[in-house]
């Protein structure tokens, strides 16, 4: 971490120079604000997904349908996060490619990120879930600020994150944020 303007800030994760609405395989961990419990329970190694979890699983599902340029691959949601394993197919045109949400009248993606990019469709994806839960379950729901992101560059690593993301229900026993205070 870095001072600015007499505060520590977090630097960047991003790899410099790489176009992040470029085709490739990416692989995102998003966490709950204070790694809350919001998503379900794991019961014998198996996720048991809350109404909340439950909207989180079928707005990443739409994801694919609602971009044309992303094919989803393996992911699960945990209680208080989630992993996705996605592929940017071809870049697009800012327009190209969306379909808005009809729920929702204004975006919320950050400035920063170019369109229809990995940022773009996680700040997105985060956006419209937290529209819905607030609405329907919970006024006080929230997201961790940021998210961790990895870019996976071979097979090999696809593979390793794959088998990750399939084994993590059946490893939450030995998780350091598995404890019983934090369901909501």
């Amino acid at each position: 971490m870095t001072l600015f303007k007499n505060k520590y800030r977090i630097e960047s994760t991003r790899l410099r120079g790489w176009r992040y609405d470029d085709v490739g395989c990416y692989y995102v961990t998003i966490c709950t604000h204070r790694r809350a419990h919001y998503f379900g329970r794991v019961v014998q190694g198996d996720m048991q997904l809350s109404a909340i979890g439950d909207i989180v699983a079928r707005e990443w599902m739409r994801t694919e349908e609602l971009r044309a340029n992303v094919a989803l691959d393996e992911w699960i949601i945990m209680p208080n996060h989630l992993h996705l394993i996605f592929h940017l197919t071809h870049r697009v045109g800012e327009k190209q490619g969306y379909i808005p949400d009809p729920t929702l009248q204004t975006l919320n993606a950050s400035n920063t990120w170019q369109a229809n990019s990995m940022g773009s469709i996680i700040g997105r994806f985060k956006s419209v879930c937290t529209h819905h839960i607030r609405k329907s379950i919970d006024a006080e729901f929230a997201w961790q600020p940021r998210f961790y992101e990895r870019i996976i560059h071979t097979e090999e690593s696809l593979q390793r994150a794959r088998y990750y993301v399939q084994q993590n229900p059946i490893n939450w026993h030995k998780d350091r944020n598995n404890a019983p205070g934090l369901y909501m």
